[in-house]
């Protein structure tokens, strides 16, 4: 066995160009497989890490909800809207929640002296820094006799403070906001950019200014934080029952939990990884069928020295496994140069950028390389079977 292994190592080595040329597709096609599941498990990972930042026992409450029925298309339900006696409700009367933070979202032009910038304005409670995990670093953030007396406060993200005020302390400063003024009275916590998203380049003010602000008594979603990960699904059948009983035993709106939504975004994820490994995988059964073609070139070219070695006596099983040693050598050899290559590609991807999220998993690394050498052991069987069955004096006559 080992003669036979030792065989197909000097012939690919006579011919170092040709087979290196035939592991070129194969290279190529792991190395497509290792970089593409990489950046695939990459991003999955970054979404799960990103929504484990929130919380797993979030839940997120919103006004309307989709209902089919029949044959007809879905109909959106927005009979009734979602406000602020409906949050402090489930404040008072949700044994599974440990938090109810709602808010009004809006856009307004924040400005300071000659500069000035639109930004997504929160009105919030005190609650909603705890419920979300976002704190605020220097100063103070928006209170609950800041939100009942619709006091003109502002905590601003660093984003903003940047923008607008610089290397200027902004604590206790007057800002415009849609042409009212409001007084800076805490700065966030550096965030950074969640989902694409800049975390810091937003303004948080109580929520009745906010209701004031944008001429609306609507809440425009609500976080309700369960009092632990495993209550979530009781505590959301419990927002749901009491809700109904304030809307006229109507479910109007939608509860989502965090843990349902991480769960679909990482099936979207699997499948996605799944899809783009496979369509990388094409190349390689491209590499394969290179592979065959050149073993079968090299069987037309070998012919009468396959011709001797069956007259000094070598089987024909001998002949088949020279063959097909020589196209799984080649496959896996170009395999092994294709995971390295991948995942160095994948390794320096985060160096150059790094806000592209990259993982390279072992499990694709097993199933490329594994895919690889079952290319060569699948694509050089039928070479190996001519070469096999070539008569010795037919092949001796071969010129």
């Amino acid at each position: 066995m080992l003669d036979i292994i030792f065989m197909a190592l000097e012939s690919i080595m006579l011919n170092k160009v040709r087979s290196f040329l035939t592991m070129l597709g194969v290279m190529i096609g792991v190395a497509s497989v290792i970089l593409l599941v990489s950046l695939g498990e990459g991003t999955r990972e970054y979404v799960s890490k990103e929504l484990m930042g929130v919380g797993t026992n979030l839940l997120v409450i919103t006004p309307g909800k989709t209902e089919t029925t029949g044959h007809a298309p879905p109909q959106s339900s927005t009979s009734r809207k979602l406000t602020y006696d409906d949050t402090m409700y489930l404040k008072r009367n949700a044994f599974t929640l440990r938090d109810v933070a709602p808010i009004v979202i809006g856009t307004a032009k924040i400005k300071y002296r000659n500069r000035s910038r639109n930004v997504l304005t929160l009105g919030i409670t005190n609650s909603f820094q705890d419920v979300r995990n976002l704190h605020v670093e220097i100063g103070s953030f928006v209170s609950d006799e800041d939100v009942e007396f619709r006091r003109k406060v502002a905590v601003i993200g660093r984003t903003v403070k940047k923008e607008l005020f610089e290397d200027e302390n902004p604590l206790g400063k007057m800002v415009w906001l849609a042409g009212v003024k409001y007084r800076v009275v805490g700065i966030m916590e550096k965030k950074g950019v969640s989902f694409g998203f800049d975390i810091d380049d937003l303004v948080f003010i109580p929520l009745k200014s906010a209701q004031d602000l944008f001429d609306t008594d609507r809440i425009t979603e609500v976080l309700a934080e369960a009092i632990n990960a495993e209550t979530v699904e009781t505590a959301k059948e419990e927002v749901i029952h009491l809700l109904k009983k304030r809307h006229d035993n109507k479910e109007d709106f939608s509860v989502v939990t965090q843990a349902s939504l991480l769960s679909t975004l990482n099936t979207i994820l699997k499948v996605l990884t799944y899809v783009i490994g496979a369509i990388a995988g094409i190349s390689l059964v491209v590499g394969g069928i290179g592979i065959m073609n050149i073993m079968l070139v090299s069987v037309q070219e070998r012919t009468k020295e396959i011709g001797i070695r069956k007259a000094i006596g070598a089987q024909n099983s001998d002949i088949l496994k020279q063959f097909l040693f020589e196209s799984t050598i080649i496959s896996s050899f170009g395999g092994i140069i294709g995971i390295m290559g991948g995942a160095g590609i994948a390794y320096a991807i985060p160096v150059f950028f790094p806000a592209v999220p990259v993982k390279v998993s072992m499990w694709s690394v097993i199933l490329a390389f594994s895919f690889s050498a079952a290319v060569g052991i699948f694509f050089g069987a039928f070479p190996a079977q001519k070469a096999a069955k070539l008569d010795p004096v037919e092949a001796l006559r071969y010129e």
